[in-house]
């Protein structure tokens, strides 16, 4: 199916939280970071709850049950309930239900997420290559997982026993900064056994099925901070999506973007869901306006004139950089008007 290319973030003279019945939130760099609520988050989910938006939270991170992660919401002030919250344990469990008899054994590298997720879908986790695995499940086990987990599932992997991963995200946002994720931990796997995963989470298909299926979403946006996995995953769903700038996209990542991971609005935070979305206008001769700023692009780099909030200033440039780039990356220098900015 062909996609038109996204040139431009888009416009609503309606708040977000009116024209989608359901947030897909991401949780790590969009709700919390570490184990503290990322500001104006509490308040906007609350204020987007009471309007009517349904409020889903959709992790890569399988470490944790959903019961663990809405305990862990609700004590930050956002009350949630375990069927409002998505894991890619949850996903990668049901692919392996659909591929392994019922009550098969699963080799579980991860933490109790997995088990849990894969006990809902009747399969038996296991601990050993050894115990007859009919598939190998790998997940975030946390920063204590033991480095011999990595050589059980290798051991299973190397002998032809079918090889899944939960997600492959490199890296994860902690309170201290940015930690290895599971994709780092599969790599290991990866270069041990020269095999590939099948691969559940965010951006991939099985994610956002499982996602639909759980909330019954009708006219859902993903709200996310990465490119590579909420926007790309929104992409991949034909879903319209909004980026937050609270995680570990910056200005330069946002204008690189290629089709697949330009998001349809862009805000500093969760207020972005509250309110309308500024229009951003072809000014003609390749220039983009939005507030008081228009971007243009000049011989080598992103222009940026006028004055106003940063925020449009960032979109028009984003308009400038996605027109040039078209189905490839801009590779105009951004770093002067993202610095005039403040971005």
């Amino acid at each position: 199916m062909s996609r038109s290319v996204r040139t431009r973030p888009e416009g609503s003279g309606q708040a977000l939280s009116e024209a989608y019945d359901t947030a897909l939130l991401d949780l790590d760099g969009v709700v919390y970071a570490g184990g503290s609520a990322i500001a104006h988050a509490v308040e906007s989910l609350a204020t987007a709850r009471e309007g009517g938006m349904h409020l889903a939270y959709v992790t890569n991170n399988a470490l944790r049950t959903p019961d663990t992660v809405a305990a862990h919401l609700t004590e930050l002030g956002i009350p949630t309930g375990a069927e409002d919250v998505i894991t890619s344990a949850q996903a990668v469990a049901r692919l392996i239900s659909e591929q392994v008899p019922q009550g098969a054994r699963v080799l579980v590298i991860g933490g109790e997420g997995l088990r849990v997720a894969l006990r809902e879908r009747g399969l038996v986790p296991v601990e050993s290559a050894d115990d007859d695995p009919a598939a190998v499940v790998q997940g975030f086990g946390g920063p204590d997982l033991p480095w011999g987990r990595f050589a059980e599932a290798s051991y299973a992997v190397a002998r032809g026993v079918p090889w899944f991963a939960s997600n492959t995200d490199l890296t994860i946002p902690s309170g201290r900064g940015i930690a290895p994720g599971n994709g780092a931990a599969v790599e290991v796997v990866r270069i041990a056994t020269g095999a590939e995963p099948q691969v559940a989470g965010k951006p991939l298909p099985p994610m956002h099925r499982e996602t639909i299926l759980r909330t019954g979403a009708r006219r859902p946006l993903v709200v996310g901070d990465r490119l590579d996995t909420d926007i790309e995953g929104a992409f991949n769903g034909e879903v319209d999506s909004l980026l937050v700038l609270t995680g570990v996209t910056d200005g330069p990542q946002l204008l690189a973007a290629p089709p697949q991971h330009r998001p349809t609005y862009v805000d500093a935070d969760l207020r972005g869901m509250l309110g309308s979305q500024p229009e951003v206008a072809d000014a003609g001769e390749g220039a983009f306006r939005c507030g008081g700023w228009t971007a243009t692009a000049g011989a080598d780099r992103l222009e940026l004139d006028g004055e106003g909030e940063a925020l449009d200033g960032l979109r028009a440039l984003c308009a400038v950089a996605w027109t040039a780039a078209g189905e490839g990356v801009c590779e105009l220098d951004g770093e002067k008007a993202l610095a005039r900015l403040g971005i």
